[in-house]
């Protein structure tokens, strides 16, 4: 059985060197027909009536500001190399004013010396930062130990990853989830920094939210199908056959939005497959807050560190705020009324919700 820092290597040489998104590649380029946001379609504007440079796209997460509403989702930790990832984003994010998480921090609490892999606070004072425990491991941990988790790295909330599709593929998986919206609402009641709950890429049905919706959680992070699928990374460490007959399972990220819009009223992310500004200004409309992103950030990584992850991220920015002028907004206030027009297999899908 690998231990959890073998896991966690594995887990960044697979993101970056396989192709383990949703959907198939068509020439080499990711074809993913499945997000749901291509479905979305959007009243364009002709005439916005506004100049670009009035757009401002400043918002609050969990009380937190954030320049854009752009969330880079916990990916690393643990490790060595977990260490430089973290901060080389951190430190873009500083300087562009926005958020992230940190990844699963079961190793730091096995482990305190990994501390470090997570800690970014030398490098972004300022920015939100949320601490991330497994929701299967939750029995084990008494609030102490989640606070001292969190505390430990500066953090300002917690993010309880849910994951059952790829701990039942993985070879060394946690399956028993038995009693867990008990132990999130303990612990959401309990801690003393707002708890919120993520997916890491199969997303959450309305059934599902309205049950976390009677919880103490602040927030929601759906993760839908439409980005990484983390079956298919399982798959690639140990259960090809079984990981390939789920790569895809799950919800939409699109639908998994509208579902969690309609159930519950804390803050949503819209994350799964949001490439571009674009998606996000879609998730915003069907009911999100910001929107998350994970693995085009660790590839900016890999390509040129923080200049590069800053530059990515300035783009997405831009774009968001092009989506907004087109649509006659001026800021995220304004976007979140807009009405989106909702086509194909994602109407079908919404209309059974």
């Amino acid at each position: 059985m690998a231990t959890i820092g073998t896991r966690k290597k594995d887990h960044i040489d697979i993101v970056l060197k396989k192709n383990v998104s949703h959907g198939k590649k068509t020439s080499g380029l990711e074809d993913v027909t499945v997000k749901g946001f291509e479905d979305v379609e959007l009243n364009y504007s002709t005439l916005p009536e506004m100049d670009l440079d009035e757009v401002n796209l400043s918002t609050t997460f969990l009380k937190k500001k954030f320049s854009a509403p752009v969330f880079v989702s916990g990916m690393v930790g643990g490790i060595e190399r977990a260490k430089g990832i973290n901060k080389r984003v951190a430190r873009a994010l500083q300087n562009l004013e926005l958020g992230m998480g940190v990844g699963s921090q079961r190793a730091m609490i096995k482990n305190p010396k990994t501390r470090n892999t997570y800690d970014v606070r030398d490098v972004a004072p300022d920015i939100f930062v949320s601490g991330n425990v497994g929701v299967a491991q939750l029995k084990e941990y008494d609030i102490d130990v989640l606070e001292n988790m969190v505390a430990d790295i500066g953090a300002d909330a917690l993010a309880i990853h849910v994951n059952a599709a790829q701990e039942a593929v993985q070879p060394e998986g946690d399956v028993d989830f038995s009693g867990l919206i008990k132990e999130i609402n303990r612990v959401s009641k309990k801690l003393s920094k707002p708890v919120y709950v993520k997916e890491v890429g199969h997303g959450f049905s309305l059934d599902v939210a309205k049950k976390l919706a009677k919880t103490s959680i602040k927030a929601i992070d759906v993760q839908g199908v439409g980005g990484t699928s983390w079956t298919a990374i399982e798959g690639f460490r140990g259960n090809p056959e079984i990981a390939k007959t789920y790569w895809n399972f799950g919800i939409p990220t699109a639908v998994s939005v509208y579902a969690c819009r309609k159930a519950f009223k804390g803050q949503i992310i819209a994350s799964g497959g949001i490439r571009n500004g674009l998606d996000i200004v879609k998730g915003i409309i069907l009911g999100a807050d910001l929107g998350g992103l994970a693995s085009p950030i660790i590839k900016a990584d890999a390509r040129g560190g923080t200049t590069a992850v800053e530059k990515e991220l300035e783009k997405i920015i831009h774009e968001i705020k092009i989506g907004c002028y087109l649509l006659g907004c001026k800021n995220i206030k304004q976007l979140k009324k807009k009405k989106p027009v909702i086509v194909g297999k994602t109407r079908d899908w919404i209309e059974q919700v």
